[in-house]
This record gives C-alpha cells, structure tokens and sequence, in this order.
C-alpha cells in the first residue's frame, strides 16, 4: 500500500517569475523524498509524489501548502489517494494502481467543488469523515499568511525545537513564534494530524 499526492500551484502563471515557485517546489518535494524517481512536476505547474509511509501523506501535504503559501500570492490544490501500487515505472507518473487512480481521479474533482485538499482511498466511511475534517482545517490553512506558512513549515522540519530556537532559526524571539503558530492554528493541525496517523494505520 502506498500514497499518491497529486497537486497544482494556483495562480501560478500570475507569477512575474516562475522560476522563484518553480525550484522552490523541486526543494519540497525533494526534502519530502530524496529520490526523484518518486516525484515529477510535468505540465507545468503540476506535480504528483509518492508517500511510501501512508500515514505520513496528511503532513506532506501540510508541508506542501505552507511551503508554497510562503510565496505570496500562491497556493496549492492537492488530492491524496491511498491504494495499492501494482506497477512500478520508471517515474512515479509512469506507475500505476489503486492508490494513482485514487488521487487522479479527486485530483479532477477540486477546481470545481472549490476545495483545496481532499482524500479517497478505499472506505467510503473514512473518506467522509476525514474529508469533512479537511474541509474545515482548510478555513484556517488556506488563510495563511507567509509569516504563518514559514512557521508550520519550520515546526514541521524541527518537530522537537523548542520555540526559541525556532525564533533563532529566523531571527524573531519566542513570542512572536508562539503567536505565529496560534494564528496558523497549528496545534490544531498537528491534532489533525495524530488523528489521521491512527484513522489510516487502520487500512494497512
């Protein structure tokens, strides 16, 4: 079983400059997974990326999205499917299964039910709920400002940092970091997140 994210950069052609957003989101998906084998951004301003750890998808899409959010002015669309892989390419666009067509197929669902995240895998049931949780994370994530992006990415590259040494890390004290993280309302997310771990070890 594996996990596929497919995406989009919204408003990307609006950008003077593409090559800002564009090697900015090769560094993402690389952090998330080092092998390029495993990503590609073709047409574009697409991209589509394994998770191997399918309980790790939520929080590469919250990686994702603050990451571009950190560029003013853009955002991002992202379908997560979960299945089974029963081909291996020579590139992730190239393989194929249940987990490919999962994500492809909600991927072409978002722009017109003007929703920026959304998931399928095989239980109707769970897709509802953690759909529904998504959508309203989503009040909150799709809001945030490049100072908030900044700091979910930063928690999320340094889970065990201290506030403080976050602040050092971009030069801000703790406070502001603190404030930061309530505005972006990250200890809500990252709730979200333990609780999609648990909901999807639950298919493995």
């Amino acid at each position: 079983m594996t996990s596929i994210l497919t995406g989009d950069i919204i408003r990307s052609r609006g950008q003077k400059n593409p090559e800002i957003w564009l090697s900015h989101l090769k560094a993402v998906l690389s952090y998330l997974e080092p092998e390029n084998k495993h990503w590609e951004i073709y047409r574009g301003d697409s991209f589509q990326i394994e998770i191997k750890d399918v309980t790790k998808s939520f929080e590469a899409a919250i990686y994702i999205k603050a990451a571009i959010k950190m560029i003013k002015g853009l955002d991002v669309r992202l379908a997560i499917g979960i299945g089974e892989k029963t081909y291996q390419g020579k590139d992730v666009t190239e393989s194929n299964g249940e987990a490919f067509v999962f994500s492809g197929e909600t991927f072409e669902t978002l722009k017109k039910e003007k929703q920026n995240l959304k998931i399928k895998t095989k239980s109707l049931i769970l897709n509802d709920e953690l759909n529904l949780y998504f959508k309203l994370a989503l009040i909150s994530m799709d809001h945030w400002t490049a100072n908030s992006a900044e700091i979910v990415k930063l928690t999320l590259e340094n889970p065990k940092a201290l506030q403080e040494d976050l602040g050092k890390a971009i030069g801000i004290n703790q406070n502001a970091i603190s404030t930061r993280q309530k505005r972006a309302n990250l200890d809500a997310i990252l709730a979200l997140n333990n609780m999609y771990k648990k909901k999807i070890s639950s298919l493995i």
